[in-house]
């Protein structure tokens, strides 16, 4: 599968150049679409030259997963500062909108096939993002890490209907403002 960048790879973090070239790929493309080769091409670098920051298409994955995880992260540190009048609700709301915004990476960010056990990078930002969750609903008590859960399962599952088509956007429908108003009901 051929693939192609707005400018050959030249100078600089080549190891970025990678991921966002592969953000890109993920988004157009799926996970099916990406490979070290094609990447390579994308970028204008050698063949060889992404096994120097990815030993395996597994490796890439894992680190466009990281990569994911910690963009959503930001997203998700970044609402408190908005001072929103229901705290769950603005995260609900973000997390709902950051899966349809990016489905294939939110797809592979959650794919079974990236367990992360053994896999310590991943472990790291995939905890990291429900910790922000955790925090805003009770910290390591029981009771708000069983918070957190529910509230997670809850968007998670909003998320992946909507993605998957189960629940119709109906034509004029404002997607954002139904989302808000699911999320208030969680």
């Amino acid at each position: 599968m051929s693939t192609s960048s707005n400018a050959p790879y030249h100078h600089g973090n080549l190891r970025q150049a990678l991921l966002e070239a592969a953000l890109t790929i993920l988004q157009r493309d799926g996970e099916a679409g990406l490979g070290l080769r094609d990447l390579a091409r994308a970028v204008g670098v050698s063949a060889a030259a992404p096994y120097r920051h990815f030993d395996s298409r597994a490796a890439l994955l894992e680190a466009l997963a990281v990569t994911g995880f910690q963009r959503f992260t930001a997203a998700m540190e970044a609402i408190p500062l908005t001072n929103p009048p229901d705290l769950m609700a603005a995260m609900g709301k973000t997390y709902v909108l950051f899966a349809l915004d990016n489905a294939n990476l939110f797809r592979l960010m959650f794919s079974p096939q990236l367990k992360k056990d053994g896999r310590p990078g991943l472990r790291m930002a995939a905890d990291a993002a429900f910790d922000t969750l955790r925090h805003i609903s009770g910290g390591d008590t029981k009771t708000g890490r069983i918070v957190a859960l529910a509230a997670w399962a809850k968007v998670h599952g909003l998320a992946v209907l909507l993605l998957d088509g189960q629940i119709a956007i109906r034509a004029g429908e404002d997607t954002e403002a139904l989302i808000a108003e699911i999320v208030e009901h969680l």
